[in-house]
């Protein structure tokens, strides 16, 4: 089993704490399964771009990062984004402290909404673990004011972390409007040969999502690789790959 990098630095106060999400991620992107997809797929060409789009603690680009011989057989380029400046700085730390930088250059968390900060056909692996809890979306007109106040009232302090925390888990209808909007940046910025690993739970109805996702222009292809079994409740999570068609 490989090990889980440092997070001991991070304040969960106001940045999503590992769970069963994230080590299900883990899991999923270190299965012999999946690393021998990765070892084929990534074989020649330039060392992989691989982004992860809300790094929270940073525990699962780190993992990558330290990992990637065993996970990609090669050396890989990393980097982040993320809403909340505060996880921005947590993950780069986590990043920093778990990897060798020969093996699997650091090139920054961005602090940005999504995708908003990459370039159009650049990222070979995306992984995304979203905010899927159906609940009601932080107000984000208050975000520009939270995501630099310092300085506050223990009131206020309170609110600015409940709004920080929100950003990690609050999904809206179905837990899935901000994975839609995420669903929709993917085939502008995935290289030809990008991949993207997408965490669902049942309530997100993640068959309907992979045939839909089947029926892009072009021809995509959307497989389960990961699941935390069968649960009762909406909890039950899954890891969904996807890619184009012949993407090589």
């Amino acid at each position: 089993m490989l090990p889980t990098p440092d997070t001991s630095h991070v304040d969960y106060d106001q940045i999503y704490e590992p769970a069963e999400d994230s080590y299900l991620l883990l899991d999923t992107l270190s299965s012999s399964t999946e690393t021998s997809f990765l070892h084929s797929h990534f074989r020649s060409g330039h060392a992989p771009l691989v982004v992860e789009v809300g790094t929270g603690s940073g525990v699962v680009l780190a993992f990558l990062a330290a990992n990637s011989k065993t996970i990609f057989d090669r050396s890989i380029c990393t980097l982040g984004t993320d809403l909340n400046r505060r996880a921005c700085v947590a993950a780069s730390t986590t990043v920093q402290k778990a990897c060798d930088k020969q093996d699997a250059p650091f090139l920054t968390v961005a602090n940005a909404d999504l995708t908003s900060a990459l370039k159009d056909g650049e990222v070979d692996v995306l992984v995304f673990n979203p905010p899927y809890v159906p609940a009601e979306l932080p107000d984000l007109s208050l975000h520009a004011r939270y995501n630099t106040a310092d300085g506050l009232s223990s009131s206020e302090a309170f609110d600015r972390d409940s709004h920080l925390l929100a950003l990690s888990y609050a999904g809206g209808v179905d837990g899935m409007e901000v994975t839609d909007r995420l669903l929709d940046e993917v085939p502008r910025v995935l290289s030809q040969r990008g991949v993207a690993y997408v965490l669902f739970c049942a309530q997100n109805k993640p068959e309907d999502i992979k045939s839909r996702i089947r029926q892009w222009p072009g021809g995509w292809e959307a497989e389960t690789v990961g699941s935390s079994g069968k649960k009762a409740g909406w909890e039950k999570l899954c890891i969904v790959r996807l890619m184009r068609k012949g993407a090589d």
